[in-house]
């Protein structure tokens, strides 16, 4: 299938791995000219030339830009000041007691998590008002709904993105520009790879044993039973990006492997 995203250029933060680099890779083989982010110059170097590597006739460049802060924000649009799709990944988790997450915690997630769309979401959107096209997803989380009490702080967030993508996207109704938040569930990124990789080897147990324990007893609704895969997230956010999806609108549309127990 033809998403009709070829030569649209689109902006994937926080894609020099896991979901956005995914996402990046998938918007570059349908053709997009796809920008890749990260806090270092040789992340998003060797991100790009992942990309590059995957097969495909898009094009793709890379700005590095710590985009948890205003100053990092301006230094991106600075040399990007205008995209037709904006694909707000950049996020942060770590588990820890509520009693224990500091203020300095608090507004360190919040920033990087949630200010960081705001901030590019308002840059980027007058432009698109301007051409009467667009596409911004947040990518936000199934804990956005169920907030896991091992890290309230990062559930916060997440509900946070799906509140912003419903209230831009009542913004611009009745344009040809789309808003909304994908929202995966337990996903093998790499730090959550990393972190059960961890945890096998200091149990002396195979990774399979600590993942079936997870899901028996941290997520037993899941019908996925194992991690998405962060290929299976990004077909979600590329297909969302893409003209074909133009009545899919302030929607918060769940990749969660079922884990959430709802209908709708």
């Amino acid at each position: 299938m033809d998403l009709r995203l070829r030569g649209k250029r689109a902006l994937v933060t926080g894609s020099t791995a896991g979901i956005g680099l995914a996402a990046a890779t998938g918007l570059y083989k349908e053709g997009a000219s796809v920008v890749v982010n990260g806090r270092t110059k040789e992340r998003v170097e060797q991100a790009v030339a992942k990309i590059r590597g995957a097969g495909g006739d898009g094009e793709v460049s890379g700005i590095a830009a710590d985009l948890s802060t205003a100053e990092g924000v301006a230094h991106l649009v600075r040399q990007l000041p205008e995209v037709d799709v904006l694909v707000n990944n950049l996020g942060i988790f770590e588990p820890k007691p509520f009693e224990e997450i500091p203020d300095e915690d608090w507004l360190r997630f919040f920033e990087t998590n949630v200010l960081s769309g705001v901030r590019l979401t308002r840059h980027y959107l007058p432009a698109m008002r301007r051409k009467d096209w667009g596409r911004i997803v947040f990518v936000s989380s199934e804990s956005g709904l169920q907030i896991p009490v091992e890290m309230i702080h990062y559930g916060m967030t997440k509900t946070a993105q799906i509140a912003i993508a419903r209230g831009v996207a009542e913004s611009v109704a009745g344009t040809g520009i789309t808003v909304n938040s994908v929202l995966p569930g337990p996903t093998e990124s790499e730090g959550v790879a990393q972190f059960v990789a961890d945890l096998a080897r200091q149990r002396g147990v195979d990774r399979s044993v600590v993942e079936a324990e997870f899901f028996r007893t941290a997520r037993p609704s899941s019908l996925l039973k194992r991690f998405a895969t962060v290929e299976e997230v990004a077909n979600m956010i590329v297909y969302v990006c893409s003209p074909l999806a133009s009545a899919t609108n302030g929607a918060a549309l769940r990749v969660d492997g079922g884990v959430v127990r709802a209908i709708g």
